[in-house]
């Protein structure tokens, strides 16, 4: 028996992690629990247990098994909880981006039904269509520095100043038309350019100096025209607005080229995401390394320009303008954009939902209008329109954030 003590103990002692044969007996008087004896300083290493504990969990990082033990066929991945299909748009989800396009088709159903030959004419389509480009431009003008969290309450007044300054220097000064109307928009840069100095520079905010601006350049506009109508008498002018194409004047193409640039700008460039991020949090942006300061200044530069495209489409278009009147557009553009942000991408300032919110409401204004209803009825839709469109814009804000 003392032999195979001495056995026993030379083998713990050299560190030997084997599990004893099975029905193996200690020696008598010996403890068989592991340890290090404090009497002759030997040192045992415990024997793992052959039978797992079932109430044991492993965790699964932090060793490997080598027991070749299989995995348990129960555990595979349920396929109703796998990651949904992403070209797939969830119906509520598409109902609310195109709530306004069911509406809009809804209410033509509606006046076609009431007047069908009037309002299912080709000029009706042609008249609805074709005649709002200079509110396309003078809405993306507004989208532009909405998108970055500026407002400007000036671009009517800035699309006003260049309609009055085109005529005036044809045709009272001989200017060549086109040289006209590029002086005409570097004069509204210059007034996006004073709207930036003062509210990104300065700090003063947007709503003081972009009305003040607005309510300056209306004076300066009637100064110029002396408070008369001015207008201008230039075929190819009109011919860069009025040549039709397909039915409809090329200045409706402009309107949907626009659209599309800014769409492609805002969604998929890096200074397109940049303008967005602004707008959502201008301190969270400049923390990440994104030029705020730069970023406002180039909306309001470039809000402005479109806007002083507008004024060159509306001389285009009509030929002349009242400078007295330059206020009355600054409300149908900024519905159209709040209206367009509850379709689309709701909660967001976006081209496309803009562009649907001017042809939705032209709709209405329009059928209104074969009904027998006064010009009063403009007036009407569009503010309770604005109304309408700012509230669905915070609503649908509110449901995005929650």
């Amino acid at each position: 028996m003392s032999d195979l003590t001495r056995r026993s103990d030379s083998v713990l002692a050299a560190g030997a992690d084997q599990e004893p044969a099975a029905g193996h007996d200690p020696a008598p008087g010996q403890e068989p629990a592991p340890g290090h004896d404090p009497a002759d300083g030997r040192r045992t290493t415990p024997v793992p247990d052959a039978t797992p504990d079932p109430d044991t969990t492993t965790d699964p990082d932090a060793t490997t098994t080598t027991t070749g033990t299989t995995p348990d066929p129960n555990a595979t991945t349920d396929p109703g909880t796998t990651t949904p299909d992403r070209g797939r748009m969830p119906w509520p989800a598409a109902a609310s981006r195109y709530a306004l396009v069911v509406v809009w088709a809804l209410m033509a159903l509606v006046y076609y039904i009431l007047m069908p030959h009037r309002f299912g004419s080709t000029a009706t389509i042609s008249s609805i269509f074709g005649s709002q480009q200079v509110l396309v431009f003078l809405a993306m003008s507004a989208m532009i520095t909405l998108v970055v969290g500026e407002f400007d309450l000036s671009i009517a007044s800035v699309m006003g100043i260049a309609a009055t300054l085109i005529p005036v220097l044809v045709t009272s000064h001989g200017w060549n038309v086109w040289a006209a109307c590029l002086f005409a928009l570097l004069v509204c840069l210059a007034a996006g350019a004073v709207n930036a100095f003062f509210v990104v520079i300065i700090g003063v905010p947007s709503f003081v100096v972009t009305l003040g601006m607005g309510t300056l350049l209306m004076g300066a506009a009637q100064a110029v025209s002396g408070s008369t109508i001015v207008s201008v008498a230039s075929p190819s002018l009109s011919g860069f607005a009025l040549h039709e194409v397909l039915g409809m004047p090329v200045s409706f193409y402009y309107g949907i080229l626009l659209a599309a640039l800014l769409a492609y700008l805002l969604g998929w460039t890096p200074l397109g995401r940049g303008m967005v991020f602004v707008g959502a949090s201008p301190e969270v942006a400049r923390l990440a390394g994104i030029p705020v300061r730069r970023i406002r200044i180039g909306a309001y530069l470039a809000g402005a320009l479109v806007a002083g495209l507008a004024g060159v489409m509306l001389v285009a278009t009509v030929g002349g303008f009242d400078s007295s009147s330059s206020a009355t557009y600054l409300l149908p553009a900024l519905a159209a954009v709040f209206l367009g942000t509850a379709v689309v991408q709701p909660g967001m300032f976006n081209p496309v939902g803009t562009m649907i919110a001017i042809y939705f409401l032209t709709t209405g204004i329009f059928g209104l209008q074969l009904l027998g209803f006064s010009g009063w009825i403009q007036n009407v839709f569009y503010g309770a329109g604005l109304v309408v469109a700012v509230t669905l814009a915070k609503v649908v804000r509110d449901r995005t954030t929650e």
